[in-house]
């Protein structure tokens, strides 16, 4: 059985395996743009609200 660590130092932490799954669905389809989350420029409106 795989047992997650949880860190609650500062630095790199697990994520929550929602978080993960999330995380998953849109590496391929971020919000519906039909991109993946990384080729979506950073400099695009729906990153910025993300960032702000």
């Amino acid at each position: 059985m795989l047992v997650r660590v949880f860190n609650f130092a500062a630095g790199p932490a697990a994520l929550p395996l929602e978080v993960l799954e999330q995380v998953r669905g849109e590496l391929t389809d971020w919000q519906g743009s039909g991109a993946s989350v990384m080729e979506v420029s950073h400099r695009s409106k729906p990153f910025l609200a993300v960032a702000r």
